[in-house]
């Protein structure tokens, strides 16, 4: 059970996000969280899943690929134990199919055909850290759609 208050306050958001559909909402809060954890400078758990819960209520590719490239960076930084402390029950490793996922999908929609490949291939590489639950079904399934849509490209 996540324990790290902030976590849970990105949690808050992203409810907000795809369970209210109060994307608006969501991406005020986590400005404020942003603010409040000291931007890039934070708590890389904290950089991580917020700029990763950010990229999803961006209007702007360009902007999602911004937080996407965030998270990615910050994720390189945290540490299993850290992870534990917070009370988040995936391994880091488990984070870095989703990362890929969405740099993936941003580069595809910028018509980086090419860099969407690469972050495919980077997620495809780590997807054998994610659980065979609904995470792990959900990123997945992801990957699946898109490989078939770069295919189609």
């Amino acid at each position: 059970m996540v324990t790290d208050p902030t976590i849970m306050r990105i949690g808050q958001g992203v409810e907000l996000h795809h369970q209210q559909g109060r994307r608006e909402d969501a991406r005020e809060l986590f400005a404020r969280i942003w603010d409040d954890v000291g931007g890039e400078q934070g708590d890389p758990l904290h950089v991580c899943v917020l700029s990763h819960a950010m990229a999803d209520v961006q209007d702007d590719v360009r902007q999602e690929l911004v937080w996407d490239r965030r998270a990615l960076a910050a994720a390189d930084l945290i540490t299993d134990e850290r992870v534990a402390r917070a009370g988040v029950t995936i391994s880091v490793a488990a984070l870095y199919p989703s990362l890929h996922l969405n740099l993936g999908e941003c580069y595809r929609k910028l018509g980086e055909l090419d860099r969407a490949r690469e972050h495919l291939q980077q997620a495809r590489a780590t997807v054998g850290a994610l659980d065979d639950d609904g995470y792990g079904r959900l990123i997945r399934g992801g990957l699946e759609r898109l490989e078939q849509q770069l295919a189609a490209e």
